[in-house]
């Protein structure tokens, strides 16, 4: 999967690549994914964590998710859909792909285009 898209699969890369497709599609923090490799007796930093999420971000095997200013979440599923965010929880949940309808977008400004819309909807839990 590594070699695919283009990354050198090293140690780190293949260990932290096992601990996020193991357990199916799901959404992690570099901070949790950091407790699981160090659960796992995997010998890395926080900042290799965030350094090879961002990698495999740009290689396109992770879609990264932001729903706080410095919150962001990195999903392991990669197709188009959305978000719910779980407040209080601090957990994101896929909606999903027909789930949010979209009307009518804005013109890109001259010289862009549209890439991606990603809708994080915001829930809390009624007292």
């Amino acid at each position: 999967m590594l070699r695919s898209a283009g990354l050198r699969p090293t140690r780190q890369r293949v260990a932290l690549a096992e601990l996020l497709y193991s357990r199916g599609n799901r959404h992690i923090s570099a901070e949790l994914l950091h407790e699981e490799a160090e659960a796992a007796n995997v010998p890395v930093s926080l900042a290799t964590v965030y350094n090879t999420l961002h990698q495999f971000t740009e290689a396109g095997l992770l879609r990264e998710v932001a729903v706080e200013g410095t919150k962001t979440y990195f999903d392991t599923n990669t197709d188009d859909h959305h978000h719910f965010f779980i407040e209080g929880d601090n957990k994101v949940v896929d909606i999903p792909g027909s789930g949010v309808s979209m009307a009518r977008l804005p013109e890109a400004p001259e010289g862009m285009e549209i890439v991606r819309v990603d809708v994080v909807i915001r829930l809390r839990r009624k007292d």
